[in-house]
C-alpha cells in the first residue's frame, strides 16, 4: 500500500457481507459485492483501477474511500532447507513473520495473527516478547496474499506469532475468505488452527468451521504444563481434550495434539501414557516437535532422538498415531517457537535477490498447478 492509500480503508480482508456494505453504501448494485471479492481473492489483483468490469465511475467512487489493502514482506530470508521467513510490516513499528515450508508437492504457509502474545508461555519466543495488538483481518489475510508463492500455496496454517483464538473474529473471517465460494474456494482441509486451548473460543471455532484442530499440549501432567504454559490454570488442557471429544474428527477434518519434549521433563514413558489418558479417543494424532533454544530459557534442553523414538513407540504401539516432525528454518529462526518478529540483519545473498524480485523462493514449483479444492 502506497502512502497515499494510508487512510483509505483495505478491501482485501472483507468478507463478501461486508463487500456488500461497502457497495450499499456508495449506492452501486449488489453484484458490485461479487466482482469486488472475484477481483480481489481470485484475480487477486492490488489495484482498483484493475477492475476493469467494474465501470469508471464506480471505480472512482471505490478509490475515494478504499484501496485493495495489499502490503508487500519488507524483507525475507532464506534456510538452507529450503524455507523461507518473511517480514511483514503491521503497524506501530511492530512486525509479523510468515513462514513458507515447501516441501515435494506442498507449500505450506504459516501465518501469524497477533503482534506477539499474551499465552506467555515460557518455552516461546513470540509470547516472551509480550502482546502488542490483534491483526486485522486484512493484516492476516495480506501474508497469504502478498508472499511471492501466493498462487502456490497448498496449505495454511495459523502457527505463527499469536494464539488465534485471542483474536478469534479477524481470524474467522480470514478463514471464510480462505473456504469461501467467493473467496479463494479452498476445502477446509486446507487450513489447521493451532491454539493453546482458549476452551469457548476453541468451541465456536469448531461450530463454525470446517478446519483442521492442533491442540499444544506438551505436558499432560497438570502441575508440570501450568509451570510453562500459564493457560493450563484456567482452561485444563484436559477440560479442553474433553470438550473436543464430543465433536467428529475422524472423517472431515483432523484433530492433532502438539507436543514440544524436553529433555527429563517431558519425555519419558510414564509422560506418554499420562498422555494417553486424557486423549478422548484414538483418531487423533500426536505430533512429538523438537525443542528450539531460545534465548534467556536455559533449563529447557531438547530431547534426544533416543528418547523421542521410545515416546513415539509407545503412543504407536497403544495404537494411537504419533510421528516426529522434521524440524525446518531452525538456522533462521523460522521453527516452531522461534518467530519474533524481526529478520536477522545479515542475509544470505538468495533471500536477497528473491525479495528484490519477488520470485517465488523454490523455483521448480513455479510451473506445477495446485488443485483449488
Amino acid at each position: 500500500m502506497d502512502n497515499n492509500n494510508k487512510q483509505l480503508k483495505p478491501l482485501a480482508g472483507m468478507t463478501l457481507d461486508d463487500l456488500r456494505g461497502v457497495t450499499a453504501s456508495l449506492g452501486m448494485p449488489r453484484f458490485v459485492a461479487s466482482q469486488l471479492a472475484q477481483w480481489i481473492y481470485v484475480k487477486r489483483v492490488s489495484e482498483i483501477s484493475q477492475m476493469t468490469n467494474i465501470s469508471k465511475a464506480n471505480q472512482a467512487a471505490l478509490s475515494d474511500k478504499y484501496c485493495v489493502g495489499l502490503t508487500p514482506p519488507s524483507d525475507a530470508q532464506l534456510s538452507a532447507d529450503g524455507t523461507v521467513k518473511y517480514l511483514f510490516p503491521v503497524g506501530d513499528d511492530k512486525s509479523v513473520e510468515a513462514v513458507l515450508i515447501p516441501e515435494d508437492d506442498r507449500n505450506t504457509l504459516c501465518i501469524s495473527s497477533q503482534k506477539g502474545c499474551r499465552m506467555n508461555c515460557y518455552f516461546c519466543m513470540t509470547g516472551r516478547q509480550g502482546w502488542h495488538g490483534n491483526l486485522s483481518a486484512n493484516e492476516i489475510i495480506n501474508q497469504v496474499l502478498s508472499v511471492p508463492e501466493s498462487q502456490m500455496i497448498t496449505n495454511v496454517v495459523f502457527m505463527g506469532m499469536g494464539e488465534p483464538l485471542d483474536n478469534l473474529e479477524p481470524v474467522l473471517k480470514a478463514i471464510e475468505i480462505m473456504t469461501a465460494d467467493w473467496g479463494f474456494a479452498w476445502s477446509p482441509k486446507r487450513v489447521t488452527v493451532s491454539t493453546v486451548g482458549v476452551k469457548p473460543a476453541l468451541k465456536q471455532l469448531v461450530e463454525q468451521t470446517s478446519v483442521h484442530i492442533a491442540l499444544s499440549v506438551h505436558n499432560a501432567i497438570p502441575e508440570e504444563r501450568q509451570s510453562l504454559m500459564p493457560i493450563q490454570k484456567l482452561y485444563p488442557v484436559k477440560d479442553v481434550l474433553e470438550m473436543l471429544g464430543k465433536y467428529d474428527f475422524a472423517h472431515q477434518r483432523r484433530l492433532s495434539v502438539e507436543y514440544i519434549m524436553w529433555q527429563w521433563f517431558n519425555d519419558d514413558v510414564t509422560h506418554a501414557e499420562r498422555l494417553r489418558e486424557i486423549l478422548p479417543n484414538n483418531d487423533i494424532r500426536v505430533n512429538l516437535i523438537r525443542y528450539h533454544m531460545i534465548p534467556d530459557v536455559q533449563k529447557l534442553r531438547t530431547s534426544s532422538d533416543e528418547r523421542m523414538a521410545l515416546f513415539r513407540d509407545y503412543l504407536n504401539g497403544h495404537g494411537i498415531t504419533c510421528t516426529i516432525r522434521r524440524s525446518r528454518g531452525e538456522d533462521i529462526a523460522a521453527a516452531c517457537g522461534m518467530l519474533a518478529g524481526k529478520v536477522r540483519k545479515e542475509e544470505p545473498e538468495d533471500a536477497k535477490q528473491q525479495q528484490k524480485g519477488a520470485k517465488p523462493a523454490n523455483k521448480s514449483l513455479a510451473n506445477k498447478k495446485t488443485n483449488k479444492h
